[in-house]
C-alpha cells in the first residue's frame, strides 16, 4: 500500500483547521449577536430565548 505524502497530510490537517476556525468564528459571532439583542431589547427578550429553541 501506497503512503500518502506528507505535504497532502499537512494540507488535509490544514483544511480541517480552517473548517474549525471558521466554526468557532461563526459561533462566537452567534453568541455575540444573540447577547447584544438580550441586552438591547429587555423587553422582547421572548424572541431570543424563540431563537436559542430553534
Amino acid at each position: 500500500q501506497k503512503r500518502t505524502s506528507k505535504s497532502k497530510k499537512n494540507m488535509r490537517k490544514h483544511v480541517w483547521k480552517q473548517k474549525a476556525l471558521t466554526q468557532a468564528t461563526k459561533a462566537l459571532f452567534l453568541a455575540k449577536y444573540v447577547l447584544k439583542s438580550q441586552d438591547s431589547g429587555a423587553s422582547s427578550n421572548g424572541n431570543t430565548s424563540e431563537l436559542l429553541t430553534n
